[in-house]
């Protein structure tokens, strides 16, 4: 049985913060965790109880024959020449019973952010506990996100120099409405590598790591497929299978989708607004407000074109194409077509038998805009289950912020409120009060005892005044010894604090968006991820700060 979660578990090394504690959470992200019965209507059961993967299973128990998506998906990981265990993974999914954990990205330079990789990491371990806890067949499937057309999104790659500064290598795409699935990678990739290899301070993985890289992305590949062919060389070793969405020869098993889409007339975006409506009246977000007269579905000509309704007809870009004739596209040729982010998981749960996704927090607002969209379309909605989160420090940083009582919450603000407070503790204030008090009372005693000396013997009234300017002396160097020692320990104490800072929010954006995880394959090699699938714990609602 899937446990229920009452707090956190974690290893030595591993630390847990509440999601509540960062600025950048939500209220639906954390009431979704933390408080479910709040947000139930809106989903289709708790993550962390083990009735909800009970009803889940059992909805999945009579899905469809599933052996077409297995053959499409092995095809592709067959061209990519995937490892074995991804290749024995996804021969499951052409057994009926056989269910998936689905997570997916869009296709990011080199991997794209480190939050990518817990994404992946997320649905494999999902998996594994599927299969110990239930004995079912459970497959994780990485679905890239293949035909979005925001290439600025996908065109560059954060990674941290020598130094801790934020750098992005960055190759210079079209950008002019084409999908990603359509772009392939320029003679300047080779450029981008290089930049890669100069950027990243140079360990014993580097240059595994960068040969590795570069097998995969090649001037003239495909930028999905590069990016597929790198997350099977970290992730398929563990099972994970890679699926290209924009394979032609899936479409036509979600036909069925694209038709109802259409004959619909828009009825998806109109149950998505109304849902995102009623988030915002009990004090939540819409992630998604189409517009009115939006249909949850694209063409694709080169380009990928919206379509929208017109007078009983439908608007695909410009042009206006009759109901009729649209419908006999989408019948004849589904290849030609593309779903929105609307309709993008309802295909995704058609092709695949889901028991639960891996989503990321922003994904989570939309999915919840959609759970009377999948009733519409008789596809079962999966358990939404959020991904890992984290922050990798390495030791030095973590035991910084334990000497001085902090988390990496502390971290996130880009003022030095934190790090004043700290200074301050630097010098006790009653050491600098009573070096005060001493000098004061040298002055005072040495000035009484060189006036009354000389009546004792006027001979010692230079050694007293040499006495009381020795003393004097003395103290004002004991106090310059100990201003030095401060600010020695404030210098110290602002490197550590600017170098815990650097790697959890550098830029001051967490860690795990703003770095892609190639950065730390190269500082930590692939062992790390090894570790990480071993010890993070699945545990929801947390925030987990990992040594390495």
């Amino acid at each position: 049985m899937l446990p229920d979660l009452p707090g956190p578990t974690a290893t030595p090394y591993i630390t847990s913060i509440h999601l509540g504690r960062f600025s950048w959470t939500t209220a639906l992200a954390r009431d979704y965790c933390q408080a479910y019965e709040k947000l139930g209507a809106f989903y289709a059961g708790a993550p962390a109880a083990p009735a909800s993967w009970q009803e889940a299973l059992a909805r999945r128990a009579a899905s469809t024959d599933v052996s077409a998506v297995g053959d499409i998906v092995m095809t592709q990981l067959r061209a990519r020449d995937a490892p074995s265990d991804a290749q024995a993974a996804a021969a499951k999914l052409a057994v009926a019973g056989t269910v998936a954990i689905v997570t997916g990205q869009q296709a990011g330079l080199f991997g794209g952010p480190l939050f990518t990789l817990f994404k992946a990491l997320t649905a494999i371990a999902l998996a594994r506990r599927m299969e110990a806890d239930y004995g079912v067949r459970a497959v994780p499937v990485f679905w890239v996100d293949a035909e979005d057309h925001d290439v600025d999104e996908v065109r560059s790659c954060g990674v941290l120099d020598a130094n801790l500064e934020p750098r992005q290598i960055a190759l210079d795409l079209p950008t002019a409405g084409r999908p990603v699935s359509a772009v392939r990678l320029p003679d300047a990739i080779a450029l981008a590598l290089e930049a890669l290899r100069e950027t990243l301070p140079p360990t014993e993985f580097t240059d595994p790591l960068l040969d590795t890289l570069s097998s995969a992305y090649t001037a003239g590949a495909g930028m999905v497929d590069a990016f597929a062919r790198w997350l099977d060389a970290t992730l398929g070793g563990h099972g994970l299978v890679v699926f290209d969405a924009s394979d032609r020869a899936a479409k036509p098993l979600v036909r069925s989708v694209f038709d109802l889409e259409l004959r619909s007339r828009g009825e998806t975006v109109r149950l998505a607004t109304a849902a995102g409506e009623q988030l915002v009246a009990r004090g939540y977000h819409a992630q998604v407000s189409p517009t009115d007269d939006s249909v949850a579905l694209f063409e694709l000509d080169g380009t990928r074109r919206a379509i929208r309704r017109r007078d009983g007809d439908f608007a695909v870009g410009d042009t206006v194409i009759e109901y009729d004739e649209l419908l006999g596209r989408v019948r004849d040729q589904p290849e030609a077509f593309s779903p929105s982010v609307l309709l993008r998981p309802i295909v995704q749960d058609t092709l695949f038998p889901t028991v639960a996704y891996v989503t990321g927090p922003n994904e989570l607002a939309y999915l919840g805009q959609l759970r009377k969209a999948y009733e519409r379309f008789g596809v079962p909605m999966p358990i939404l289950y959020p991904r890992l989160t984290a922050t990798l420090l390495d030791r030095a940083s973590t035991k910084f912020l334990a000497r001085h009582g902090l988390d990496v919450a502390a971290l996130q603000a880009q003022d030095d409120g934190v790090l004043n407070r700290l200074g301050s503790a630097q010098l006790p204030p009653e050491l600098e009060a009573a070096v005060d008090a001493a000098e004061r009372q040298v002055a005072e005693t040495l000035t009484v005892v060189a006036d009354t000396v000389p009546t004792v013997d006027p001979t010692l009234a230079g050694a007293a005044r040499t006495t009381r300017e020795r003393m004097e002396r003395d103290l004002k160097t004991l106090r310059s010894k100990i201003v030095q020692a401060a600010k020695r320990r404030d210098d110290a104490l602002r490197r550590q604090f600017g170098r815990a800072r650097a790697q959890a929010f550098p830029g001051g954006n967490p860690q795990e968006r703003a770095v892609g995880f190639v950065y730390f394959l190269n500082r930590y090699g692939p062992a790390l991820v090894d570790r990480l699938l071993e010890d993070l714990p699945l545990d929801v609602g947390q925030h987990w700060v990992v040594t390495v």
